[in-house]
C-alpha cells in the first residue's frame, strides 16, 4: 500500500541541484510515512529523465530528529534491486526496490539515502518537500551520522514508499496545487492539511487508511505550469499508487487566476474555462471509476484577498459556479467543502482572517481547519456514485 509519495516534475532554476553536487555524492531525504508496518519498498523515479539514471547504492533507515541528518544506526537497511546494490532506471521509468524488512510506526520519519556517480541527464523531483534533505561527498548511504552535510528543502528522484499491509488497508491520494502542496508550511513541521488528516485518522483509530500528498505548487487542471497539468498526471500520481481507494481533488484556483492575470478572461473565454474544467473532472472520474477508485471533489477556497491574482467579481462568480457544480452536479462520489470551512462569513470571497496567510493560501490554522473538514466516513469505504462510469 502507498504510505508516502510525492508528485514529480522537472526542477528548474533554483530548484535544480547543480551538476557538481551530484558527482560521487550521497543524498539523504526524509519522508514521513502514513502507514506502519514491517516490510516496505522504496519507489525511485526517472520519469522526466532524458537518459538512463544510475543509482550506485542506497539505504533506508529511521530518522532520529526532524531537520537532522542522523539516523538510527541499528535501523539502516540496504536497498537492493534484484539483489544488486546498484540500479539503472530507464528514461521515463520508475523502479521499486526489493522488499526491505524494517519495523516502523505510522507517522515515522524514514531517511532514504542514495549515492550517485553523476548528475541525471535531466532531474526528476519535487521542490515543495517542506522537509530538510542532506548531501555529503562520497558513498555514505550506510553511515548513521553525516556531520557537516549540505542541506536543502527539495526531494530528488524519489516518488514513493509502499508498505506491506493487510487486505483492509487502503490509501487516499490528495491531488491539487500549492494549497495541497502546503505553501507557507515551514520545513520539518508537517503542517500541511494532508499531514493533519493523517494525524486525525490515527487519533480516530482509523489505522488502515494511508494518506499521500500529490500536490504541485502552481498546478492547474488544464495547462502545464511549474509541473504537468493535473489531467495528464492523474493516472501516474493517483491511480498507479498501490492500494489507492480514494482521490481528493482540489484544483482550479490557478486556472481561474492565471486566466485573469493574463487578461484572457473575456466572457467567452471565462465560459469556455468553466466548461473545460467540468469536462476534465468528468474524465478523471471516469478513469478513477474504471480502476475502482472514488473521487471526492474539494471546493475551491476564496482568494479575493490575493494580491497576486487580484480577482474581480467575474472571477468570484466563476469560482462560485464551479463550486456549485462540484457540490451538486452528481459527478464526484463525495464532497469536501473546503470553501465552507475557510471562508469569511462577512466577506465570503475572502479567507477568514484567522485562517489566512496571504489572501490565497491558508495559514497553519487554515490547514488544520482543512484537515478537520474532510469527512472521515467518506474515506473508510469507496462506493462510486451510481450511474457514473
Amino acid at each position: 500500500m502507498a504510505s508516502w509519495g510525492s508528485a514529480q516534475l522537472v526542477p528548474e532554476g533554483q530548484n535544480e541541484l547543480p551538476a557538481a553536487q551530484w558527482r560521487d555524492a550521497s543524498l539523504r531525504q526524509v519522508v514521513r510515512v502514513s502507514l506502519g508496518g514491517s516490510r516496505l519498498r522504496v519507489r525511485l523515479s526517472n520519469v522526466f529523465g532524458t537518459a538512463p539514471l544510475v543509482i550506485d547504492g542506497g539505504s533506508v533507515a529511521l530518522a532520529t530528529t526532524p531537520g537532522k541528518a542522523d539516523v538510527d544506526a541499528a535501523s539502516v537497511r540496504p536497498l537492493r534491486f534484484g539483489g544488486a546494490a546498484a540500479v539503472t532506471i530507464p528514461a521515463g521509468a520508475e523502479y521499486v526496490s526489493d522488499p526491505v524488512e524494517l519495523v516502523h510506526a505510522a507517522g515515522a520519519d524514514l531517511a532514504i539515502s542514495l549515492h550517485f556517480t553523476e548528475a541525471p541527464a535531466r532531474q526528476t523531483g519535487h521542490p515543495g518537500a517542506r522537509a530538510t534533505s542532506f548531501r555529503v561527498a562520497g558513498n555514505q548511504v550506510r553511515a548513521a551520522s553525516w556531520p557537516g552535510a549540505d542541506t536543502f528543502t527539495r526531494w530528488y528522484q524519489i516518488a514513493g514508499v509502499d508498505v506491506l499491509a493487510g487486505s483492509g488497508t487502503h490509501t487516499v491520494v490528495a491531488i491539487g496545487d500549492s494549497i495541497t502542496d502546503g505553501y507557507g508550511v515551514q520545513p520539518d513541521t508537517y503542517a500541511r492539511w494532508t499531514d493533519g488528516l493523517a494525524v486525525r485518522l490515527r487519533a480516530a483509530g482509523v489505522s488502515e487508511v494511508g494518506v499521500v500528498n500529490a500536490g504541485i505548487g502552481g498546478g492547474r487542471m488544464l495547462r502545464d505550469g511549474l509541473g504537468p497539468n493535473l489531467v495528464s498526471r492523474f493516472d501516474r500520481d493517483v491511480l498507479a499508487r498501490p492500494g489507492v481507494s480514494h482521490a481528493i481533488v482540489m484544483i482550479g484556483v490557478n486556472d481561474f487566476g492565471v486566466q485573469h492575470r493574463s487578461k484572457e478572461d473575456s466572457p467567452a473565454e471565462r465560459g469556455r474555462l468553466v466548461h473545460d474544467l467540468e469536462e476534465a473532472y468528468r474524465q478523471i472520474v471516469a478513469h478513477a471509476h474504471a480502476r475502482g477508485v472514488c473521487v471526492l471533489g474539494a471546493t475551491i477556497t476564496p482568494y479575493g484577498g490575493s494580491g497576486y491574482y487580484a480577482p474581480g467579481p467575474d472571477n468570484e462568480a466563476d469560482r462560485l459556479a464551479y463550486n456549485a457544480w462540484i457540490r451538486g452536479a452528481g459527478v464526484v462520489d463525495g464532497v469536501v467543502d473546503f470553501d465552507a470551512a475557510l471562508r469569511d462569513s462577512a466577506r465570503p470571497d475572502h479567507l477568514r482572517q484567522a485562517l489566512d496567510n496571504d489572501g490565497l493560501h491558508p495559514s497553519p490554522a487554515g490547514y488544520r481547519a482543512m484537515a478537520d473538514a474532510v469527512p472521515l466516513d467518506l474515506l473508510k469505504t469507496c462506493h462510486p456514485r451510481p450511474g457514473n462510469p
